[in-house]
């Protein structure tokens, strides 16, 4: 059962994903899972980012690629962001070393990268797609993460997997 819940959307400034994220982050309850598909440098962090501010977690929001997962407190008494980038897991069992499911009730998880490994973890799942307009490299090594997104809008799209999504 999957269902679009907002049509697609375009998103030209690193502050309107913030911003999207944002209201997205306020309407998130624990135990959700989101899924975050979209190429390198499609705005992934960033829209995370806006979802951490939405949640009123604890920062900063950065990409975890290296160190794999990072827990964000609540600040404000709501869930915990459980941010996970699986983009160096070679697959669901190096997921399932993470022990995200321990948390998962408790906690808003975001996946980045985790198209086909995240959806284990629950029967209900948000997958947000991020698609950049021009194709191909979104940087360079000296291009900061801010400049990425300003000069190249994406669509984005959220579909929802399973009962929770349903209502």
């Amino acid at each position: 059962m999957s269902v679009e819940l907002t049509p697609a959307h375009q998103l030209t400034t690193s502050d309107d994903t913030r911003r999207w994220g944002q209201d997205l982050g306020r309407r998130l309850r624990a135990g959700d899972i989101v899924v975050l598909t979209g190429e390198l440098g499609a705005g992934k962090t960033t829209l995370t980012q806006g979802l951490a501010e939405g949640l009123g977690v604890r920062g900063p929001v950065t990409s975890p690629t290296f160190v794999i997962a990072r827990v964000h407190p609540s600040l404000t008494n709501g869930p915990a962001l459980v941010h996970v980038d699986a983009y160096r897991l070679s697959g669901g069992l190096e997921l399932d070393d993470l022990d995200l499911d321990a948390s998962v009730e408790d906690s808003v998880t975001v996946v980045e990268w985790g198209h086909g490994l995240a959806e284990a973890l629950s029967d209900s799942w948000l997958e947000i797609e991020l698609v950049r307009a021009v194709a191909g490299p979104a940087h360079s090594e000296a291009t900061a993460p801010e400049q990425i997104i300003d000069h190249d809008p994406r669509t984005v799209r959220a579909i929802g997997h399973g009962p929770r999504w349903q209502r």
